[in-house]
């Protein structure tokens, strides 16, 4: 089954959402992982929880957590010692998916190079293995919410083997479609869409 080897840790919960300060809106649409637990339950007969937990960067629970999601509008600041667990979190194993709800960008750029300033967030384009991993999406990454006529980007972070730590995207807001259908109006084929590159990202982190 899919979870197999993503969720091996006997702690894991579920997949989380990160809660960070600095006045953006973390919270909004919190059914987005439950649907996308159930849909990757669904496709592929996992046991993924459905229910979403919520995580600070500074705990020491972060740890249980493999699969962690954040979004928003505004800013992000993490502390220092959120800085350093977070680091730590990513490089014994952890995954961050941020998806830009089209005001995040600057300060989470900003924050990310606290945390890895050593490092460069590095565009991938549908070359990439994630892209074809379950489904196909070679003709590249979808754009789920016109927010602006740009073109949608993927940004990733790598640590020296070679395993993507963190994926970053922009100007599509993938998790938009994964919300319920009442939320943003979009149609049963665009939701569809995002639910299948959700699954593309949790089953290309599971292999690595």
């Amino acid at each position: 089954m899919l979870s197999a080897a993503l969720f091996a840790s006997p702690i894991y919960t579920g997949f989380a959402r990160l809660h960070y300060d600095g006045g953006g809106d973390w919270y909004n649409d919190p059914e987005v992982l439950p649907n996308l637990a159930k849909f990757i339950n669904q496709e592929t007969g996992s046991d993924i929880p459905i229910d979403q937990s919520v995580v600070r960067a500074g705990e020491s629970r972060l740890f249980e957590y493999p699969f962690v999601y954040m979004t928003g509008h505004g800013n992000v600041r993490f502390t220092e010692n959120e800085i350093n667990n977070l680091r730590k979190w990513m490089l014994r194993g952890g995954f961050l998916y941020a998806d830009d709800d089209y005001g995040m960008d600057e300060s989470f750029r900003r924050e990310i190079k606290r945390i890895f300033p050593e490092r460069e967030l590095i565009e991938i384009d549908s070359s990439h293995p994630l892209f074809t991993s379950y489904f196909d999406f070679s003709d590249g990454l979808p754009k789920i919410h016109e927010h602006d006529d740009q073109p949608p980007q993927a940004f990733a972070m790598f640590d020296d083997n070679g395993r993507m730590m963190m994926l970053y995207t922009y100007e599509t807001n993938i998790s938009d479609g994964w919300a319920d259908p009442d939320t943003h109006g979009n149609p049963p084929e665009l939701r569809e869409i995002a639910l299948r590159f959700g699954l593309n990202i949790v089953y290309y982190v599971m292999q690595k």
